[in-house]
């Protein structure tokens, strides 16, 4: 959904309530739509002539899911019920379950086993979900790998399209020659066309109702070329165009003693892999689907809150004989877009699902297979797409290797094999890109870590006094979903504790690496620096880190990108001052600061005789390092730097000096060589005094020779005291 975050409010009550009326009603439309397919995709082969009850099943868990997460999500126009990839292992299971009672006893009851074992996995589901919840763990589920995510949800793209076959064709997949005959590729090439489309229509229709619309207008086309070439209602049935007829089914709950009592428990374990599937699926997919719904809506979900939520929707589901359950993204997205912004529009939904239970399901002899079919093609082609398809785009090359491999293991061997190799590779890639260390190595702020620009006693007060507006973190090991989530909630709590913060720098000099999937976590701190007024500033970003920001369209205008820590913490500062100083002319004269230096103004008035002014341009050589030390400067206004030559011809800056700072003191008063390079860094005004005006200093008037020396040693008293925090700060 394009631009869902830019939504107007409703003036009044009576507006706000149309709109969620309105909502509830688009998204009750889809809603049905997709329990339809569901239902037809989790009722076929064997189970097909228990359709009808699937259906019954199918709104049945809408209605409550829906009705739960509508009174209770921390997001109030969230809409729940079945979903694409819940569904597809629900499928699977349903399929298992299904085989190994027939191998059990061919002529016993298949509807009551079955429905036993997918409320057994609806029943676990909502103990994991409420566990994770209660514990507050559910960022715990932010640490499984993305490969392990894209596979698994890859895959379930691809069980959907099969099922879609055999929804539309009456016959498996693998069945490759039946599906050739004429009759099966008809079939199958309507509903091909049906979900081409879906998917056409999803980019391009800007309508609400634009996915309910085409599903409607395909049944209306298929009808129409059924009266063209003749064909009844009764010849497209007997053709396996149209589903037979189902009569109505009460649901019933499959705790009965009787049920119970004749159920294979000895099959259970064999399908422990599938009920493990269920579950990951289910917890995998609500984290994933609100993630979608926070980027999409700009609004924060509290993830224990929504796991304990639909824990318990899916603990009523099981009782009554439901299946599983999940936050649907689409759903929940339409809904917010068209208007919803309470819990109204949720219930009504939940309404809208529990009145189609007195609906007759003859209607389905109307629904031809191809509609549902082409839903259930397309909902499978966008799950392949967005993780088998377009992850290669947005994640390293390792990455995609391990998630197509889990894909490809799933698909080939089942959800019990993509289960184990799953975690292998997970467990693989966890330990080599990552361990559990805290993202962050140390923190500093302005008052105890500056650039090394040398500043005035009036800039170092405004500094030691704002200097908490500047926030630092440097960052270390690898980044990924888990570590950079708890670097968000980290700096929520920064920010709560600092509310005056206005920079906050962020050094990847010992990050080693980053996983796609962090980047969401980065939107978040990015989102939360915005209401907050801070500015990001990002340093020593590499190039391969700096890609994968770009790739997902993080950096922008409004992040400062810098080469080092120094440079960027010089540009803060310098920020910070020009907005502490005065608006009055902040530069005092040459005198008025040596009268602060040297204790009086008569000090301040002799020693400005002594001194001779001078005037650079940047890149100007002020003293050369080897050169004999004959003199110091006063600068009054604009910057230099201090170089040190290395043996291999280059030169590094080691110090930075701002206005109202001395340079060469010390080499005045020893008289040794200069051991560096001093340049102008910018246009700068300075005050040199030479040695023979010192010596004249020290015999003619020992009073202000005396201020000098106490001057010197304040400076050098309180460089050596930063440099002293400084290594403090790099020890922690």
């Amino acid at each position: 959904m394009e631009g869902v975050t830019e939504r107007s409010r409703p003036a009044t009550i009576v507006g706000a309530i149309t709109q969620n009326l309105f909502a509830g009603a688009v998204s009750s439309t889809l809603t049905i739509a997709f329990c339809l397919s569901y239902a037809a995709l989790i009722f076929s082969g064997p189970l097909t002539p228990w359709l009808g009850y699937g259906i019954a099943v199918s709104f049945l868990s809408a209605a409550i899911s829906g009705f739960v997460l509508a009174l209770r999500s921390s997001l109030p126009f969230a809409i729940a019920g079945p979903d694409s990839a819940t569904s597809a292992v629900t499928a699977t299971l349903a399929a298992a379950a299904a085989e190994r009672v027939l191998a059990y006893d061919s002529t016993g009851q298949l509807l009551g086993p079955v429905m036993i074992v997918l409320a057994i996995s609806t029943a676990l589901s909502s103990v994991f979900l409420c566990g994770l919840g209660l514990a507050s763990a559910g960022r715990a589920i932010r640490f499984v790998p993305y490969s392990v995510i894209a596979g698994f949800l890859g895959a379930s793209g691809w069980l959907i399209v099969s099922g879609a076959v055999r929804v539309v064709a009456d016959q498996p997949i693998t069945n490759f020659d039946t599906l050739m005959n004429v009759s099966s590729l008809g079939k199958l090439a309507a509903a091909l066309g049906i979900a081409l489309v879906l998917l056409v229509g999803r980019y391009h229709a800007r309508s609400l109702f634009a996915l309910p619309g085409m599903l409607l207008s395909s049944i209306v086309i298929v009808h129409l070329a059924f009266l063209l070439g003749g064909i009844s209602l009764a010849d497209a049935e007997a053709s396996g165009w149209t589903f037979a007829p189902q009569s109505a089914s009460a649901v019933a709950l499959p705790w009965r003693l009787d049920e119970l009592r004749d159920f294979p428990w000895k099959l259970l374990p064999s399908l422990g892999g599938d009920f493990f599937a269920v579950v990951f699926v289910t917890i995998i997919s609500m984290l994933l689907n609100l993630t979608g719904i926070e980027l999409a809506t700009q609004r924060e979900a509290d993830l224990d809150r929504e796991l304990n939520s639909l824990g318990i929707a899916n603990a009523i589901s099981a009782a009554f004989g439901g299946y599983v359950n999940c936050v649907s993204l689409s759903r929940s997205i339409l809904n917010y877009a068209a208007g919803a912004s309470g819990r109204l529009s949720g219930i009504i939904v939940a309404i809208a699902s529990a009145s189609m239970l007195v609906v007759n399901p003859s209607f389905l002899a109307y629904v031809p297979k191809c509609a549902l079919g082409g839903l259930l093609f397309y909902i499978g082609f966008d799950l392949i797409y967005r993780w088998l398809i377009a992850s290669w785009r947005q994640v390293l090359f390792i990455e995609y290797v391990s998630l197509a491999a889990i894909a490809i293991i799933i698909i080939a061997w089942g959800f019990v094999a993509g289960v184990l190799i799953g975690i292998v590779i997970g467990c693989a890639i966890f330990a080599l890109n990552a361990g559990r260390v805290n993202a962050i190595k140390f923190s500093f702020d302005g008052t105890n870590y500056r650039s090394s620009l040398d500043r005035g006693a009036a800039d170092l007060a405004l500094l030691n006094k704002a200097g908490h507006q500047i926030q630092g973190l440097c960052l270390q090991s690898y980044l990924f979903f888990g570590s950079a989530n708890r670097l968000y909630q980290h700096i929520k709590a920064l920010f709560a504790k600092q509310p005056n913060c206005r920079f906050l720098v962020f050094d990847f000099r010992l990050v080693v690496g980053i996983d796609s999937s962090a980047t969401h976590s980065f939107r978040q701190i990015k989102r939360a620096a915005d209401e907050s007024g801070v500015k990001l500033v990002f340093v020593n970003l590499r190039r391969e880190l700096e890609r994968i920001f770009v790739t997902t369209h993080f950096i922008s205008h409004d992040i400062v990108v810098a080469t080092d820590l120094d440079r960027a913490l010089e540009a803060c500062e310098d920020s910070i001052i020009a907005e502490l100083r005065a608006e009055t002319d902040e530069r005092a004269s040459f005198e008025s600061w040596l009268t602060d230096a040297l204790g009086s103004a008569e000090n301040a008035m002799m020693m400005a005789q002594y001194c001779k002014r001078m005037e650079v341009s940047p890149g100007t050589v002020i003293t050369r390092q080897g050169e004999p030390a004959d003199s110091m400067h006063f600068i009054l206004d604009g910057r230099v730097d201090v170089l040190v030559e290395l043996d291999d011809g280059h030169s590094v800056r080691v110090r930075s000096l701002g206005p109202h700072t001395t340079i060469g003191e010390m080499g005045l008063m020893s008289r040794r060589v200069r051991s560096a390079t001093v340049e102008a860094g910018l246009a700068s005004i300075l005050y040199e005094l030479k040695v023979e005006d010192y010596e004249r200093i020290k015999h003619a008037n020992p009073v202000l020779s005396h201020a000098l020396l106490n001057y010197v040693v304040a400076v050098m008293s309180e460089r050596l005291s930063f440099a002293s925090r400084v290594i403090g700060v790099l020890q922690r």
